[in-house]
């Protein structure tokens, strides 16, 4: 029995085992079905279990057990998972490439990203630019659109920040405590502070982005169930890890109902494709990209049945290349499970009262080119700065393309419970004011090509969610 399955178990009930408790258990041998009923009994009467609970426990209780049979089947409860409504791109795309297409989209972010700043404690209401410019020398507050950065000869920095009024240059002395400040082109971000009078520059006191709020916490509820992610998986592939892959299907198989397995997310990339990168064709077993989605249909059929799955495209898959993507085509899921849900990438999911942001995460090769001190090995540092900024890919006209809708579907409008991309096959996590980001992994090993680029994945290992507690396992499939 491993470990974590203790621990899982024994967070669904919030108790702490201690080391000395967890060891006795594990060092035993004792069944899961034993191991919940020592849970349950304990679970009244204290929150921090010790080695002398188990030990009372194991002495006047462990023969009863041996005694049973039979083993009540776990209640699952209907899926409670939904769509938040406006956050999917599927059937409302509406740009066409015009300049008012392009004029909206941005008027949007810009909209979206200032009610944010503006609802901050710290912040309070701002004026236009313009406006700004016309009381001269008050401390007031602006909110702008980065439009350009650049550094003097003598080390100083300004930003070029514009609103639908008017622009301005934001001047950050090299001795100022806000020079070490990371920012990007089309962030939208506060700034307070008064301009000058001799070259009407805007000094700032502070610098405000939009941000999750610092009492944002996550609030245990009393859910059961639990949430895993897989991303990347890549079928068509040569690469693709099947035996691994057979592994956490055979785990799910025995343990999903243990552990309140109800949903699983599947944040793009989900086959191989064609032509996603030159000479592709080396690497690709299924060369069809309708078998290849036949093939990974045939593949979840084996999950058990009562997981609610969810499926988003990535950069890999049968969908426009531009931000925001929508669902997958019926012309490749038409030999699917009709029970899976197949959404926009990204996705906000609200799953038994927690808010689910899923992006597949293209963005993560913009920053890392743009940002100093991003890299691929750490890519929850990377979406940290998605969530400072919330949005998911500020940077306009790089390598990762962002269709101009009328609306900015890459907003976080709202300060999700879980926040998960991929598209780098690493893995990690990290808890941020509340937030648990995951960055979810991948099923397929390092082909010729990202070894040609030093990309090393970190594949096969599956993070699951507690709904309720918050408790995240990230489950380890490779053998």
């Amino acid at each position: 029995m491993q470990k974590d399955e203790v621990l899982s178990a024994a967070a669904k009930r919030n108790l702490f085992l201690s080391p000395d408790a967890l060891e006795i258990i594990d060092s035993n041998g004792c069944p899961m079905e034993f191991v919940n009923t020592l849970l349950n009994s304990l679970a009244g009467n204290t929150m921090f279990v010790t080695k002398d609970d188990v030990v009372k426990f194991l002495e006047g209780e462990k023969a009863l057990m041996e005694s049973q049979k039979t083993i009540a089947p776990k209640i699952k409860r209907d899926p409670d998972l939904k769509i938040v409504s406006g956050s999917d791109i599927t059937g409302e795309s509406t740009c066409t490439g015009t300049i008012e297409d392009f004029a909206n989209y941005f008027r949007s972010r810009y909209t979206l990203l200032k009610k944010i700043i503006n609802k901050r404690k710290d912040f309070g209401m701002s004026m236009s630019i313009e406006r700004a410019k016309e009381l001269g020398r008050d401390s007031m507050n602006i909110v702008g659109m980065v439009y350009e950065k650049r550094t003097t000869k003598t080390g100083h920095t300004i930003l070029t920040i514009e609103d639908e009024t008017d622009t301005c240059a934001v001047f950050i002395s090299k001795e100022s405590p806000l020079a070490n400040e990371m920012f990007v082109n089309d962030e939208v971000i506060g700034v307070t502070g008064k301009f000058t009078d001799s070259k009407g520059l805007f000094i700032p006191e502070t610098i405000i982005k939009p941000d999750v709020p610092a009492g944002n916490k996550w609030v245990p509820s009393d859910s059961t169930s639990s949430v895993a992610f897989l991303s990347d998986i890549h079928i068509g592939s040569k690469e693709f890890l099947k035996s691994d892959w057979e592994r956490m299907i055979e785990w799910l198989k025995h343990n999903a109902d243990e552990v309140g397995l109800n949903y699983i997310v599947m944040s793009g990339d989900v086959v191989d494709g064609i032509g996603a990168y030159p000479d592709q064709e080396k690497d690709l077993e299924i060369m069809d990209i309708y078998n290849q989605y036949e093939t990974l249909a045939e593949y979840l059929k084996e999950i058990p049945d009562g997981i609610k799955m969810v499926i988003h495209p990535g950069n890999h898959d049968a969908c426009r290349l531009a931000e925001p993507q929508p669902a997958l085509s019926e012309v490749y899921t038409k030999t699917f499970d009709s029970s899976i849900m197949m959404v926009g990438n990204p996705i906000n999911l609200r799953i038994e009262g927690r808010l689910v942001t899923s992006y597949h995460g293209k963005s993560i090769d913009d920053f890392i080119a743009g940002v100093r001190g991003l890299s691929y090995d750490n890519p929850i540092a990377v979406m940290k700065e998605m969530v400072t900024r919330r949005h998911l890919a500020p940077l306009y006209g790089m390598r990762n393309a962002l269709a101009p809708e009328k609306k900015d579907y890459l907003v976080m409008e709202e300060v999700p419970d879980i926040f998960v991309t991929g598209h780098v096959h690493g893995t990690g996590r990290m808890d941020y004011r509340g937030v648990k980001m995951i960055n979810a992994s991948t099923w397929q090993a390092q082909t010729d090509y990202q070894k040609m680029h030093n990309f090393n994945p970190e594949p096969s290992i599956m993070p699951i969610v507690n709904l309720g507690t918050g408790s995240v396992m990230m489950k380890n499939f490779k053998k």
